[in-house]
């Protein structure tokens, strides 16, 4: 693995990132999931104008567009702080994902994230398609295509809802809807896949502990019995931190992954780390996809706790992708 201080060597004889994320490195195409943008001040009604210059700072032409950033602003987690977003706002408690996870639980039961849920809802219900395809010809115009859009469903979705959601990742162009959802949930979404002919990839992450969430390959088979329509975003962070190996998963289930999720995390549910510092093969899941050819895009998902902007953070990240594919 490549430590930071490699990194940095590496990099002074690089090409210029902005020119590497859009480009395929040795046949492997990489791109950024939004949410990695996500601590970013908004500078507009969304952050739709933030996100396509992040990307283009970054150099990239693909993306996982977060749904949240086209969505009325969230009071519960938006970050005052207008100045430069470092460690806090990206880590959480000590960096942990299930004490974050823990801390939004609580948020979300407060009278003002009730209130919001109910505005999401509405703007959802009420927000023209043609409002989305504008978003997309805005990303277009920008060279960025949207791979997939981020919606993470939940049991609190009416079937209205849920039959907007799936309009609206059409009209935005994606070619998958990754969400983070549990199984439950997953068996009503089925018949909506169906209906819009669009493709649900579910992400998974490592609470193996409750059987109704994604975090295990017999879960995501689960899904996958459900609907051809059913697909897996593999995060190989979160599948490594399960005590899984993404590596031979990729193997045996190449066919039915649309996309990866590129972090670094320790076993046995530990922390996210900069890349190079966790125990996720990275390096080898990306030259496993260069080898065999395999047609599965992969997305960064900044979540450590970094030192600088997540668009600094991006840019490492990026980099240390390249060199592990040229190694």
């Amino acid at each position: 693995m490549y430590s930071r201080r490699d990194l940095g060597k590496l990099a002074a004889a690089a090409l210029p990132v902005s020119n590497l994320l859009g480009q395929k490195v040795d046949g492997v195409q990489l791109g950024i999931c939004t949410y990695s943008f996500r601590s970013m001040p908004r500078t507009g009604a969304d952050s739709v104008d933030d996100v396509i210059r992040a990307m283009k700072e970054c150099g990239g032409t693909s993306c996982e567009l977060f749904s949240p950033q086209l969505e009325p602003e969230n009071p519960i987690t938006s970050t005052p702080n207008p100045g430069r977003q470092t460690n806090a706002a990206q880590g959480g408690p000590a960096g942990n994902p299930q004490a974050r996870a823990a801390a939004m639980r609580a948020r979300q039961n407060s009278p003002e994230a009730k209130k919001y849920r109910e505005e999401v809802r509405n703007w959802r219900l009420n927000t023209p398609a043609e409002h989305f395809r504008a978003i997309r010809k805005k990303f277009n115009d920008a060279g960025i295509d949207i791979y997939a859009y981020t919606l993470n469903f939940r049991d609190d979705y009416t079937d209205p809802e849920l039959d907007k959601c799936f309009e609206q990742a059409k009209a935005l162009g994606a070619k998958t809807i990754a969400s983070s959802t549990q199984l439950t949930v997953a068996q009503r979404l089925a018949g909506f896949a169906e209906k819009h002919k669009v493709l649900v990839a579910l992400h998974g992450h490592n609470n193996t502990a409750d059987p109704n969430e994604f975090s295990s390959p017999e879960t995501f088979e689960k899904a996958l019995n459900m609907s051809k329509w059913f697909r897996i975003n593999l995060d190989i962070g979160h599948f490594t931190a399960a005590g899984f190996d993404p590596v031979s998963y990729i193997q045996e289930k190449h066919d039915k992954i649309t996309h990866l999720h590129i972090k670094d995390r320790k076993k046995n549910n530990g922390p996210n780390e900069p890349f190079g510092e966790g125990e996720t093969p990275i390096k080898q899941v990306l030259t496993l996809l260069k080898e065999k050819r395999y047609p599965i895009p992969a997305y960064i998902e900044y979540e450590y706790r970094g030192t600088g902007t997540p668009v600094e953070e991006v840019k490492r990240c990026l980099e240390y992708e390249r060199n592990a594919l040229k190694s």
